[in-house]
């Protein structure tokens, strides 16, 4: 177990409130009045979330991006969001962060609502979080509804933004598909929106398929095998499909895709590509060519 399991399983004797879902998702769910509120919050740490030479309005909006993303796998819309800021002592610096975040809250209607503003010490890390707040008016899928028979679909690729990341770590001038997937990620909202209605579970790829894969089939109590990594061309070009590479594709967190399971037989509301099954038991099997691959022993990003 890691720190941050260890951590988890002791905030959540604090965690009484039915809203917190047992802090066994990405989002709280608050009724309020005729409507329920997904609350969900987010940071991002320098050198820990992004490079310290990525550019500050690719980091803006990132903050943004990842928030909204959790809104999108519970098919929330937008309703605003709270910043918490830490000062950089450099205006144009931060200057820039806040024109990519009001790039990207104005790309998905998200308005600020107020937040805080706090100085590091020198030297210190920069730091940012950002409380974004949606509105369900109809089902929220959480983890925790996937079932034997279900078949297993994601929006996207992954591994790109891993790719990416490798790429601006070695050259901060970097560019391409790749690099704008680790950058500036999109969140599915729209997709969201479809598929919630539909969908057994849901949640977004933040921290790596196999180890989100590996949440959905615990939160549910079932089995899940991936048979199908999908990778896209660019990643294709620029590190092959070997076995391998499936795998850190797999394993490589940042991309905001949606994970979601619906009844064998539906077809998917939007584009998406089935990757796997559902099945009774417990656990992950991985699937390459047909065959049983052993899961390497760190499945994703853990703090």
């Amino acid at each position: 177990m890691s720190a941050e399991s260890r951590f988890l399983t002791l905030l959540r004797l604090l965690a009484h409130d039915p809203a917190a879902q047992g802090l066994m998702d990405d989002v709280a769910l608050l009724p309020v009045g005729d409507t329920r509120l997904v609350l969900t919050s987010d940071t991002i740490v320098e050198g820990v979330h992004y490079l310290p030479a990525d550019p500050p309005a690719d980091i803006g909006w990132k903050l943004a991006a990842v928030s909204l993303s959790d809104l999108a796998a519970k098919g929330a819309r937008p309703v605003g969001c709270l910043l918490n800021y830490a000062l950089s002592g450099d205006e144009a610096w931060d200057a820039a962060f806040l024109e990519g975040l009001g790039e990207a809250l104005d790309r998905h209607a998200m308005p600020l609502l107020g937040g805080d503003t706090v100085k590091m010490p020198a030297g210190s890390a920069r730091s940012y979080s950002l409380t974004a707040i949606g509105e369900a008016t109809g089902p929220v899928p959480s983890r925790a509804g996937a079932r034997p028979g279900d078949r297993l679909f994601a929006t996207g690729p992954v591994g790109d933004a891993g790719i990416g990341l490798e790429l601006a770590r070695a050259d901060p001038a970097a560019s391409g598909p790749l690099v704008d997937a680790y950058r500036r990620p999109r969140p599915r909202l729209a997709e969201g929106a479809l598929i919630a209605p539909l969908a057994g579970a849901m949640m977004d790829l933040s921290d790596g398929l196999l180890i989100d894969a590996a949440r959905m089939a615990q939160a549910s109590g079932v089995a899940i095998t991936i048979d199908h990594i999908p990778l896209s061309l660019a990643l294709e070009k620029a590190r092959g499909a070997s076995t391998a590479v499936q795998i850190a594709a797999a394993r490589a967190g940042d991309d905001y895709e949606l994970l979601f399971t619906l009844p064998r037989g539906m077809t998917p509301p939007v584009r998406a590509i089935p990757i796997g099954h559902v099945s009774a038991g417990r656990g992950l099997t991985l699937m390459i060519d047909g065959a049983v691959v052993p899961l390497p022993d760190r499945l994703g990003w853990e703090h």
